[in-house]
């Protein structure tokens, strides 16, 4: 594993353990050039997903990428990192097992926002307004009133 700091490729790991949820190996390194100390992760993958984005370009699926979009809807919410990091793990156990390698990035966009429906109503309309490309007030009613229901809505 290469060293973030130096670059070097001789680093040694000093501790691993599974994460909580058992979906990874989390292992602490250290690099024998500079010293400097790092974290890795181990996950299995069962197959290359490639997204198939609206315009139907193609790109590599990036676990890292869809985790970087969910924490910037977390932002400041009171939601523990385990319960999103779970959330996220499932996410992509849902797309390996679906048996196709190209995913429409719409299907990874509802899995999402599925998602982030049950961990956090803020978290979920802040993605919806990327996700969905909202372009006036109008459009945060209409998800807002989705999360109500028909039953909450006074009239």
């Amino acid at each position: 594993m290469r060293c973030p700091y130096c670059g070097n490729e001789d680093t040694q790991v000093k501790d691993s353990r599974p994460t909580e949820d058992n979906n990874a190996i989390r292992r602490r390194r250290a690099c024998m050039a500079c010293g400097g100390r790092f974290t890795t992760f181990e996950r299995v993958q069962l197959r290359e997903l490639t997204i198939i984005k609206t315009n139907g370009r193609r790109v590599p699926f990036d676990r890292d990428k869809l985790m970087r979009s969910v924490q910037i809807a977390m932002r400041k919410r009171p939601v523990e990192s385990e319960r999103v990091e779970r959330m996220v793990s499932g996410i992509v156990r849902r797309l390996e097992s679906m048996g196709e390698s190209d995913i429409p990035s719409q299907v990874l966009g509802e899995m999402v926002m599925e998602g982030l429906r049950t961990l956090d109503d803020v978290a979920y309309v802040r993605f919806a307004s990327v996700y969905r490309d909202f372009r006036e007030a109008k459009d945060f009613e209409d998800v807002i009133g989705e999360l109500s229901g028909p039953e909450d809505i006074p009239g």
